[in-house]
């Protein structure tokens, strides 16, 4: 018994002085590039390459696994980083737009809110702001964003207020506006929205004047709780209504409806508090 595992210890120890002959062999043979090698040192070098591949390669396998993992983990992290960089950089464009909306409103009574929450359902209709009645937020205050009218404040709490939008197809009381056309204006009644066209429609419109494309549509101050000279948009298309009788006139928002985060509310003097 003693016999046959010394016999197997020795055969061991062979076989591994083998293996790391053939490896140093190899590596000679794989540094060795200043001449021709014999057909025979080339089948070593063809063998040794083919065994150290074989012996390699479930290592290289876990380690390019974990190096595969660590790479997707760091693409992952670098996306979402990425992500919240540009959410981050818009937050930032919105709110310089809504410092530059407060200059030009430094003489008026203004509140800046925030956007939150928006069903889908009435996307188009509503949106829910951080402000309500505690901040002397009433129904019927125009909202607005730098680039122009968003709507009016309605279903007032005590924190929150919503937005009835101008994107509604219809708007439940017309607004008064009027159109820049020279030196002087003409007045019409802002009276909802086309979602094939995506624009806000003008009618009432009693003057027969021809009014250019591109001209600058506000509002009138002659609403309630409207003051005179917020942007309303851009004459895009002038048709007729229904009936060939009217001028109905198609103006286009440069507004942004579907990404409202940072608006302001316009209050009248005396809900300042």
């Amino acid at each position: 018994m003693y016999k046959k595992k010394k016999h197997s210890k020795y055969k061991k120890g062979g076989i591994i002085i083998t293996l790391v002959l053939f490896f140093v062999i190899g590596s000679v043979l794989l540094l060795n590039g200043r001449r021709n090698l014999t057909p025979i040192e080339m089948w070593v070098k063809d063998s040794i390459l083919f065994f150290q591949k074989m012996v390699l390669k479930p290592f290289h396998l876990i380690e390019n696994n974990g190096t595969n993992q660590s790479l997707k983990e760091q693409v992952f992290s670098y996306e979402s980083l990425e992500a919240k960089n540009k959410e981050l950089e818009n937050q930032l464009r919105e709110l310089k737009k809504t410092l530059t909306l407060n200059t030009a409103l430094s003489d008026q009574s203004y509140l800046n809110a925030t956007v939150i929450n928006r069903k889908a359902s009435y996307w188009n209709h509503l949106v829910t702001l951080d402000k309500g009645k505690k901040s002397g937020i009433k129904n019927d205050l125009p909202v607005v964003v730098s680039e122009g009218l968003i709507g009016f404040t309605s279903d007032v709490s005590n924190f929150s207020s919503s937005v009835k939008l101008l994107t509604m197809e219809e708007l439940s009381k017309p607004i008064s506006v009027k159109i820049e056309v020279g030196e002087h204006y003409i007045y019409g009644l802002l009276s909802g929205y086309d979602y094939n066209d995506s624009v806000l429609k003008v009618e009432g419109i009693a003057e027969n004047t021809e009014i250019p494309k591109g001209s600058l549509v506000t509002t009138s101050g002659l609403g309630e709780n409207i003051p005179a000279g917020i942007i309303v948009g851009y004459v895009k298309n002038i048709t007729s209504d229904n009936f060939d009788l009217a001028r109905v006139v198609e103006v286009e928002s440069k507004v942004n409806f579907d990404a409202l985060s940072y608006v302001t509310i316009l209050k009248r003097g005396d809900l300042e508090s």
